[in-house]
């Protein structure tokens, strides 16, 4: 099924979260350019320019700016779609958080519990607002942002990759669940990608940090794509990141784990 409106039909209704910058910015800009209006959600006050950059494209567009990590801003991020009062065609799960470093005895809990809040806490209260409403309607696609992470132990980024493990397996559980009610769920699993991430989780010195990433038009692309032909998953971004996700699916966790502590380590004083 497509959702692209023919001419004379109204357009359809897409919500994307994470959408100030980075991956959740250039999914915003895919569903403008495909013919959607859109819902966009951010935590800080920049979202108000996601609206004004994809508005130009004649689409509509409602930014939001609420912190997902509670469940009230779940609650006021759905009163925003329902408010529209049209069938949401596709949302984009997006919003995520991460926190690099020594577990035991350099990360704050109160960052690690917020990564459990936003990724994981949101994602199933959110997903279960959205996936309902698509039932109702018969009609819906879902992408869920993932990760390549979630393949691999999260050496100095444990609760990160927990998370996203949870998030994989959520979405595509939830895709078997809805596969009979006309609703599609994908999993998008980026690599590292050139956005605010690192900076934000602290890992602007580790070798992850600092080495060339993926981006973010790329991985937002891909991701789109994927969503429209009703894939169960996709890895996206570069050839390295494609191979990585083949490598993931072979190497044992114990291998990946020490890949992982090596590109995550964050050094010592």
């Amino acid at each position: 099924m497509s959702d692209v409106p023919s001419p004379g039909q109204a357009r359809p209704l897409a919500l994307v979260t994470g959408a100030s910058s980075g991956i959740g910015l250039e999914l915003a800009r895919q569903f403008a350019g495909h013919g959607y209006d859109l819902v966009v959600a951010a935590e800080d006050e920049s979202i108000e320019r996601t609206g004004g950059e994809v508005a130009h494209t004649g689409t509509w567009v409602n930014p939001v700016q609420v912190d997902l990590s509670t469940p009230a801003g779940v609650a006021l991020l759905w009163d925003a779609v329902e408010s529209v009062g049209r069938p949401l065609a596709a949302a984009a799960l997006n919003a995520g958080v991460g926190q690099g470093g020594d577990f035991a005895t350099r990360t704050p809990l109160d960052a690690e519990l917020r990564i459990v809040d936003l990724n994981v806490r949101s994602t199933v209260h959110l997903g279960k607002l959205v996936a309902a409403h698509m039932t109702e309607h018969g009609a819906g696609r879902i992408l869920v942002t993932s990760s390549i992470a979630a393949q691999m132990p999260g050496t100095y980024q444990t609760v990160y990759n927990a998370s996203k493990a949870f998030t994989q397996s959520f979405a595509e559980g939830l895709r078997e669940e809805l596969s009979e009610h006309g609703v599609t769920v994908t999993a998008l699993m980026p690599g590292p990608t050139e956005t605010n991430f690192f900076h934000r989780a602290h890992m602007d010195d580790t070798p992850v940090g600092q080495a060339d990433k993926d981006d973010p038009a790329t991985v937002a692309a891909q991701g789109f794509e994927a969503l429209i032909r009703g894939d169960q998953k996709v890895v996206a971004g570069s050839l390295t990141t494609k191979v990585q996700g083949v490598a993931n699916r072979v190497l044992p966790d114990s291998v990946k784990a020490k890949v992982h502590k090596k590109m995550a380590d964050p050094g010592r004083d």
